[in-house]
């Protein structure tokens, strides 16, 4: 399954945000105050299915995201196709002209 970027999926995006703890230590984890509204292109990666009780089923997609999108980062939240998935590889920015240049990202899907 692949999404071109122009005819894209809707996504929402929770950047990362640090908080200090009730213990005082610095922790991150995603934003609960609003979303980045994004339009991102979607390609299949890997998935195994759980085929024995007891196991989970693991889907893995990579997305790209205009430019632009920033404090995304590993403890961010994204939100698309119904589901809600973790950020499992750091953002990779792709330099290119203005139209090609766009971040890259694999999601894995929450249980």
């Amino acid at each position: 399954m692949s999404h071109q970027r122009r005819r894209g999926i809707d996504a929402r995006v929770w950047r990362t945000v640090v908080i200090q703890d009730n213990r005082g230590n610095q922790v991150r984890m995603a934003d609960a105050d609003g979303p980045h509204e994004v339009r991102v292109w979607v390609s299949a990666q890997r998935s195994a299915r759980a085929e024995v009780p007891g196991q989970q089923k693991i889907n893995i997609i990579r997305i790209g995201v205009a430019a632009d999108l920033e404090g995304v980062e590993l403890w961010s939240r994204v939100e698309i196709l119904g589901s809600t998935w973790d950020v499992v590889t750091p953002p990779a920015y792709h330099h290119g002209t203005r139209r090609t240049r766009h971040w890259s990202m694999d999601l894995r899907e929450r249980p």
